[in-house]
């Protein structure tokens, strides 16, 4: 339950439904699961919806929605289940890492570690991520792999960009540079992928 609800906080979930609850508890997917009151003055409730459910799912939908609008979709070449390992790395990344954060002089030493599952994600994303993050010349960036985790070091000249580092943090530098819709996308359509 922590996890789903980190998630949702992590894909910016926005406003969601609450459907229709069977007797276990589950939420029921039915036909007149979005209609309400409403649909006797003529309104659609659905029109108000942002996000189908839970944040992964969301972004699974989103990208099968592309996918399907464009005629043009290689079907041979599409890997949603590599696009959903991926999203459980973030959750990971984002909810059962544990980082020790030394700020320097410069910038910002952390060491990120977990579980196994968690080190594996670790050890996916960052140096992934770090290489979109050295795009910007601003700052300077170390990913070192070990054992336990990764290691990131991120330095900079300029006293408004170090402070822009430590401000940031470990999970606001993994956030920062957001190329994840556009990497998610291509991961999809089997042209980029962390390895799993």
């Amino acid at each position: 339950m922590k996890r789903l609800l980190v998630t949702l906080v992590w894909f910016g979930g926005a406003a969601f439904a609450i459907a229709q609850t069977d007797h276990t508890g589950h939420t029921g997917h039915t036909d007149g699961m979005a209609h309400s009151s409403d649909q006797k003055s003529g309104s659609n409730s659905t029109a108000l919806l942002s996000e189908p459910g839970q944040g992964a799912f969301a972004a699974l939908s989103e990208v099968v929605h592309v996918l399907e609008a464009d005629p043009n979709t290689d079907w041979t070449k599409v890997d949603l289940t590599g696009l959903r390992a991926h999203l459980l790395d973030m959750d990971r990344l984002v909810t059962d890492t544990i980082v020790a954060e030394t700020s320097l002089a410069n910038g910002l030493h952390a060491v990120a570690t977990g579980d196994a599952d968690t080190i594996a994600a670790l050890q996916r994303m960052v140096p992934a991520h770090a290489a979109e993050l050295a795009r910007d010349e601003h700052w300077t960036i170390r990913v070192d792999q070990t054992d336990s985790g990764v290691e990131l070091r991120v330095t900079a000249d300029d006293p408004a960009t170090i402070a822009r580092i430590k401000g940031l943090g470990f999970f606001g530098l993994m956030a920062s540079k957001d190329h994840h819709r556009a990497h998610h996308l291509r991961m999809a359509l089997g042209q980029d992928a962390h390895k799993h």
